[in-house]
């Protein structure tokens, strides 16, 4: 089995080459419960970072399509393997192929970065580690149908600011993990929606949107948070004994967001509530007809939870960190989940607050519960880090001993030089 890294709204289509219709959401289910997670060993680490892209002339202007094609075009190969891609507002995306082990992972992730970095810098642009836009407007400039399609949906669904916010203005690191040997998938899910919480707290990067403080330290997950929990909330119900199942169901109740009448045409929006289980029982025919496998697999990638089952688990919480210390949080997480003995740390660390997502993405660790979870979850991981991350790590056990996140250093230069010279500086790599 291998990851296949995908951006966080990939723009793939189905193929269709399924062409069997499903009988039933029974069905559907049976075939999501049975392929989300793939059983094994744990060990390899796949990441995705997604940058903001800046004119390093004119911080207020956000590149055009045309400008960020021609400047991918200019990058050399990249030593660690990464795929570029670029999200709908621009955001340049690295996807990493899976690694053995974290420290070649972030090794690199690390070489991709400064590469990618030189090579736009050439083209007059600037890539900056922050989980949401603090300066302009939400705009969508990749033309991909989906994204167009998506933008529809989320106007229809009476969610047209926070859907373009999160289409066009946030940004992450997503960590892919192993699913795991199947007799441990219900701890391994249940601790990686645990950890949650006291991720963003530590990790939180975004007090601003789009020119203004919003009030939170991750404004990411603010945004997020504003969309269809059906769609974007947590998957597992309050035991999460048997996440491939929970999984099925959340599936099969989300509403279908788009659909390819045929392999040739572009997404069409499904601005009526259509839970996937109807389309599949056939009470409601989208494109005149009902879903095959294809479909059922293209529904999957419209759904956004924090942890996403595909054969492996993606961690989708974290905001896009610095490169001070985005190497040490992604240690920090893939120690508390793959080391058996810091994931038991971990889940009692975590108990407490397993479920505080928006007190955390809110005040970060200005709470003490957070800040004390955070403390002992950093320090575990420091506890096992190799040399190589030792400078990072030690800044992040610093900083969340203090209480202090990333967002607390950003707002610290915005209020101190302005938002746009922040931003500036951050772009020509000025830390």
């Amino acid at each position: 089995m291998t990851f296949a890294m995908t951006s966080e709204v990939d723009d793939a289509h189905p193929s269709h080459a399924k062409k069997a219709e499903l009988t039933s959401a029974y069905s559907a289910a049976l075939h999501i419960g049975e392929s989300c997670l793939a059983d094994g060993p744990v060990g390899r680490v796949g990441l995705e970072v997604e940058a903001h892209c800046f004119d390093l002339a004119d911080p207020m202007r956000r590149p055009e399509w045309e400008e960020l094609k021609d400047a991918i075009a200019g990058v050399p190969p990249l030593p660690g393997g990464s795929a570029i891609t670029v999200e709908p507002g621009g955001a340049v995306e690295l996807s990493g192929p899976p690694m053995d082990e974290p420290v070649a992972a972030i090794a690199a992730m690390t070489a991709d970065r400064a590469v990618l970095r030189s090579a736009f810098a050439q083209a007059g642009l600037g890539l900056v580690l922050l989980g949401a836009d603090p300066l302009r407007p939400a705009k969508r400039v990749n033309p991909g149908d989906r994204y167009k399609a998506m933008e529809e949906f989320f106007i229809a669904s009476d969610t047209g600011d926070p859907g373009a916010a999160m289409m066009t203005s946030t940004a992450s690191i997503q960590v892919n993990l192993d699913a795991g040997p199947r007799d441990g998938w219900a701890a391994r899910v249940r601790l990686a929606h645990a950890l949650g919480p006291t991720m963003i707290a530590i990790a939180a990067n975004s007090p601003l949107l789009a020119g203004q403080f919003t009030g939170w330290a991750s404004t990411r997950q603010l945004v997020w948070s504003r969309l269809d929990s059906a769609r974007c909330g947590p998957i597992l119900s309050v035991n999460g004994d048997d996440p491939a199942s929970e999984w099925a169901r959340y599936a099969m109740k989300a509403p279908v967001m788009l659909v390819h009448p045929t392999p040739e045409m572009d997404a069409v929006p499904i601005t009526d509530w259509v839970p996937f289980a109807d389309w599949a029982d056939g009470r409601v025919l989208l494109g005149g007809r009902r879903p095959t496998q294809d479909d059922l697999d293209y529904h999957l990638t419209t759904l956004f939870p924090p942890v996403r089952p595909r054969r492996w688990l993606e961690i989708r919480y974290l905001d896009s960190l610095p490169d001070a210390v985005w190497p040490a949080v992604v240690f920090t997480l893939v120690t508390l989940l793959d080391d058996p003995a810091a994931a038991d740390i971990a889940a009692e660390a975590t108990e407490a607050v397993a479920t505080a997502w928006d007190r955390a993405a809110q005040i970060g660790l200005g709470d003490r519960r957070l800040h004390e979870a955070a403390i002992l979850c950093v320090r575990t991981a420091a506890e096992r880090a190799p040399a190589e991350l030792e400078e990072s790590m030690l800044q992040l056990v610093r900083s969340v001993e203090k209480g202090r996140c990333p967002a607390d250093d950003f707002s610290d230069r915005a209020v101190k030089y302005g938002i746009d010279t922040a931003i500036a500086q951050m772009a020509q790599g000025e830390m």
